[in-house]
């Protein structure tokens, strides 16, 4: 499988429900809880590219477009967007969706860096 294949295939979509319990007084997302949210799906994503140990060493600038409302559906997609010795860059996007609408946005998006590591926690190369 060439690493253009790699990149579809390891594209990862999870579907979330918006409810009370994680948000905030305004009653929408915690940014903290949409940012871990985005890192658990950079993560999978990394992890189904490389098949590989990868943890995550850096995110670039996170922007929060729009406010996420308790009440919503919103879809985290993750793909991979560089590819270097040892490292990868996953873009996450967040969209929301009303759930009694078709109306859907984009509201959060940012970028992950991963690096494979061995048992011993070394940076190894990624395996093509």
């Amino acid at each position: 499988m060439n690493r253009d294949e790699r990149i579809l295939q390891s594209e990862t979509r999870i579907f979330k429900a918006v409810f009370p319990n994680t948000t905030n007084h305004y009653d929408t997302l915690f940014g903290g809880t949409a940012m871990q949210l985005m890192d658990e799906v950079a993560f999978i994503t990394a992890t189904r590219y490389s098949r590989q140990r990868m943890v995550t060493v850096s995110s670039d600038r996170i922007d929060f477009k729009k406010p996420i409302a308790a009440g919503t559906i919103i879809e985290l997609v993750g793909r991979v967007t560089y590819l270097g010795n040892t490292s990868l860059k996953v873009r996450v996007d967040i969209f929301t969706e009303q759930m009694y609408s078709p109306e859907r946005e984009k509201a959060v998006s940012g970028e992950f860096t991963f690096v494979a590591i061995d048992a011993e926690k070394r940076s190894v190369p990624i395996l093509v």
